[in-house]
């Protein structure tokens, strides 16, 4: 095998958690020295070019139908495409296999009827699925096959986090916040969330991630809260290392948090992130949150949470100490041992 597509898309509707994880994927496969094209559409996201660009990765006009695929397969010499889409036909993938290139669909519990040769589903308790897939197919499911990338692999601690650890926030300084809700905040969590961090009256230092200029202005936080909006970055990976707890919603980027070892708090935004988001938090990985439309309640648990997580440095550092043993980072290699076996 010499050459890989992949076939995804971002946008500011459909955020770019799919890319990212594709990404990951990408630099593995680059590492065993394969040539690697992304095909598909990032919406004029600056900000996913660059993640493009900085990666040598060429970005092609992604073919929507099966046919079209087909052709795009044969005029690039593609011996594997990767499809990583809730919305593209789920037939290409059956026509590309038909042609003679090998598929590996990445899927979030539903496969949407697409006839792969892999199913990649990085899903928290995707293992225990009903596990049906076509003759002469593979599915690789769970946690262990999540895929990460580099900038979040080269920041693994190199001990785990331990209850009252040096990991918990300076003495006597307030705890540092990241919040980020995907390279595009669709939904428009985060003027929500920092809004819930004020209400909760407790000190912070809270960097937060929205391309919405004016997204936050509205807010006024107290004395000793501090409330720093910057737009989408390259940096997020440093930024989620460097913090005490990250508030986030309940997408790909858990599994970098979990590695990690961060003390995380997620919220839902979408009915597809509804099965992880709770696999994750009856699993006391992370806390919950709820809905994003649920979390304004002055009364209700979304902002008591965020109280104790704010005040308690021991409960924070045992939230972020048991996601290290459960995602190690090799999920990528593995996936990628599968996708080019005979």
């Amino acid at each position: 095998m010499n050459r890989v597509g992949i076939r995804c898309d971002a946008s500011t509707d459909l955020g770019v958690g799919h890319l990212m994880r594709c990404l990951a994927l990408a630099e593995e496969l680059r590492e065993r020295c394969l040539e690697v094209v992304v095909l598909g559409d990032v919406g004029g996201l600056d900000w996913a070019r660059r993640q493009l660009a900085r990666r040598g990765l060429p970005l092609l006009p992604g073919p929507d139908g099966p046919a079209a695929m087909v052709r795009t397969a044969r005029r690039l010499a593609l011996d594997a495409v990767v499809i990583d889409s809730y919305a593209l036909d789920p037939r290409c993938s059956g026509a590309l296999r038909e042609a003679g290139v090998r598929v590996l669909a990445i899927v979030d519990e539903d496969d949407r009827g697409q006839d792969a040769d892999i199913y990649l589903d990085q899903n928290l308790g995707a293992e225990r699925g009903p596990g049906g897939s076509p003759a002469g197919s593979v599915r690789l499911a769970g946690v262990r096959y999540a895929l990460l990338r580099d900038d979040v692999r080269r920041l693994r601690r190199r001990e785990p986090a331990e209850p009252g650890g040096r990991w918990t926030g300076e003495p006597g300084q307030p705890p540092r916040v990241l919040c980020f809700f995907g390279g595009t905040d669709a939904a428009g969590a985060a003027p929500v969330i920092a809004g819930e961090l004020v209400a909760t009256g407790a000190p912070f230092l809270a960097t937060v991630v929205t391309p919405r200029e004016g997204a936050l202005d509205r807010l006024g936080p107290a004395d000793g809260q501090t409330i720093h909006r910057i737009p989408p970055t390259d940096d997020l990976p440093r930024l989620v290392a460097a913090a005490d707890l990250v508030v986030t919603a309940a997408g790909s980027s858990m599994w970098e948090l979990l590695y990690l070892g961060k003390a995380a708090a997620l919220v839902w935004v979408a009915e597809n992130q509804r099965p992880a988001y709770e696999e994750v938090v009856s699993h006391g990985l992370a806390a919950g949150l709820g809905h994003l439309d649920g979390v304004t309640r002055a009364d209700g648990p979304a902002r008591a949470c965020l109280r104790e997580l704010l005040t308690r440095a021991r409960t924070r550092a045992e939230l972020g100490a048991r996601g290290p043993a459960l995602v190690d980072g090799e999920g990528r290699v593995r996936v990628a041992d599968v996708l080019l076996s005979p």
